[in-house]
């Protein structure tokens, strides 16, 4: 796994973080991890779930439909 160094960050940021962190019951590595994850989702993994989802509960017989029609109509109004 790779390593990333952040330098010159401000003591009081630094303080904040553990904070964070302990607010959390976490490691100030694992909050900044975790702050990390949230910051850039991984929407590729994502898509792939969603796409496996309705294929799943399109074998089931449901059926999906583009709403977007219907959401532009609504906006209209």
């Amino acid at each position: 796994m790779a390593q990333v160094l952040v330098r010159q960050l401000d003591d009081k940021l630094v303080e904040r973080l553990k904070k964070r962190a302990k607010e959390h019951g976490r490691s100030l590595q694992s909050e900044m991890k975790t702050i990390l994850e949230e910051a850039v989702p991984d929407y590729e993994g994502a898509w792939k779930r969603v796409t496996k989802l309705k294929k799943a509960l399109g074998q089931a017989g449901r059926t999906f439909n583009d709403s977007t029609p219907l959401i532009r109509e609504d906006r209209d109004r």
